[in-house]
């Protein structure tokens, strides 16, 4: 048995533990590196990356089909998904050097491809090696959650990490979850030419504003998708090509292909965490604020630590914790400048508070202001105008926005700056945006935050009359 002794000890290889061992090698840290699957973890392989991909190429689909309001006949697209996947590991290939191992060991960085066990509170098993680290760092990442469905292991079923394999068009194919992943898979789906079902046992995009959620919902709706709401798969039958989804309320679902995609769990089963002292919950590692287990020497980030499931999320850990690990300074996270986004078309993101968290959380001290894209010139002249933005205000600052329309999730990043540095209304209001963009939505929000103070306003009226009267 090898045995090696490090600074800091990183298990997993996902964007929160490439983004740890990058930092802490090239400032002088010796790190050691474990990865028993993949290199770049889940979003290069399986998740953000080739679904953002497949996104791109149903754009192209639907762009080809309905040009007509742009001048350009519309044309019956030819697609090719083979040709399509093809699309999605070229784009994965793309970008594989900046996470792989030739990359890190370039850098400094120990790599081990082998997955990690504790076998004390300082000591980690890989294969044939022991490691002892000064700290370390769990990040493992999730994985897709399969729930206990009667009949689920006699069908065969798709989820984010092998769908990307499959190479024949799904005739129609049948999803399991209203989520973020399943919504983005029907909208793609649909544009490359497969009928598509969404069966929710709750409500579509559920987590997010209802108003902002509508706004997708609607146009997946009218570009073909079903979605069934308060529909809670109970059982599943049939075979390859013939699947059936029955659900509680007695309905049932046929399709060619199953997807599943009804949220994440995390991965720590092989880590032997009781060995370290390190405790769990329901949702992953057990971590305070400044992202340390019950085991002092060590850390959690990204899907690992149970919070906020989202690739930047993990990046934003592992700046957290740097400050700890290589400078012994206290750091804390905080999730309220967090954003997130949903790639379908329209797009849907969130900053901050939704509408109904902010008012159970200030009452009346809330303000809301809206401000819809059919009054975005931009968005008129690329005919987007399908959305709004929401920006929840108390006292002059924001504390949240919610936007469901074009760019979204290009739109959202202003919001994350503003409220991260506890910035006002009037400090948006005062930026100039170049005209015509999508980017003016965010200062036109601002603008209706101000309208009424300023042309609705006695007191205002009464200084400008004075002014025009007495000043020369």
């Amino acid at each position: 048995m090898k045995r090696i002794k490090t600074d800091i000890l990183v298990i997993g290889a996902g964007s929160g533990g490439l983004s740890v061992a990058a930092g802490a090698v090239q400032m002088g840290a010796k790190v050691v590196l474990l990865e028993g699957h993949k290199m770049g973890g889940d979003c290069l392989n399986y998740g953000c990356v080739p679904s953002k991909a497949l996104i791109a190429s149903g754009k192209m689909a639907y762009g080809q089909a309905h040009s007509a309001a742009y001048g350009v006949s519309n044309t019956e697209p030819k697609i090719d998904y083979a040709a399509a996947k093809d699309h999605v590991h070229e784009v994965i290939a793309q970008i594989e050097p900046v996470d792989s191992q030739e990359r890190f060991e370039g850098l400094g960085v120990h790599v081990i491809r082998a997955f990690g066990e504790f076998i004390s509170d300082t000591e980690v098993q890989a294969g044939d090696t022991v490691i002892t680290a000064r700290r370390i760092v769990i990040a493992t990442g999730s994985s897709p959650l399969v729930p206990p469905i009667d009949g689920i292991d006699t069908v065969p079923y798709l989820t984010n990490e092998n769908l990307w394999e499959l190479r024949e068009r799904p005739d129609h194919l049948l999803i399991i979850g209203g989520g973020p992943i399943g919504m983005e898979m029907a909208q793609a789906h649909r544009r490359l030419g497969s009928k598509v079902t969404v069966i929710e046992g709750d409500k579509a995009l559920g987590k997010d504003d209802p108003e902002m959620a509508a706004v997708v919902l609607t146009n997946l709706r009218a570009e073909g998708v079903e979605i069934a709401e308060d529909a809670l798969a109970e059982k599943i039958e049939g075979g390859e090509g013939t699947i059936t989804v029955h659900t509680k309320d007695g309905r049932s679902f046929t399709g060619s292909h199953l997807l599943v995609a009804v949220g994440r769990k995390t991965n720590t089963d092989k880590l032997n965490l009781e060995a370290a002292g390190i405790e769990t919950t329901k949702k992953g590692v057990k971590v305070d604020d400044s992202l340390r287990t019950t085991n002092r020497r060590v850390y959690a980030v990204g899907d690992a630590a149970g919070g906020l499931q989202f690739t930047h999320v993990a990046g934003y850990h592992a700046g957290v914790i740097i400050r700890s690990l290589l400078f012994a300074l206290p750091s804390k996270t905080k999730t309220a400048h967090i954003p997130w986004a949903i790639y379908t078309d329209p797009e849907l993101a969130q900053v901050g508070l939704t509408e109904a968290q902010a008012k159970d959380t200030h009452g009346d001290k809330l303000e809301v202001v809206r401000f819809h894209f059919n009054h975005n010139d931009r968005a008129i002249a690329e005919r987007k105008t399908d959305g709004l933005i929401k920006v929840m205000v108390v006292k002059g600052r924001p504390v949240g926005a919610s936007i469901a329309g074009h760019q979204a999730g290009e739109l959202i990043n202003l919001w994350s700056l503003v409220i991260a540095n506890n910035m006002k209304m009037s400090q948006v209001a005062a930026m100039v945006s170049p005209y015509p963009t999508i980017g003016e939505v965010n200062k036109r929000a601002a603008g209706a935050y101000f309208s009424p103070r300023l042309f609705e306003s006695a007191m205002v009226k009464r200084v400008v009359g004075l002014v025009q009267r007495l000043v020369p």
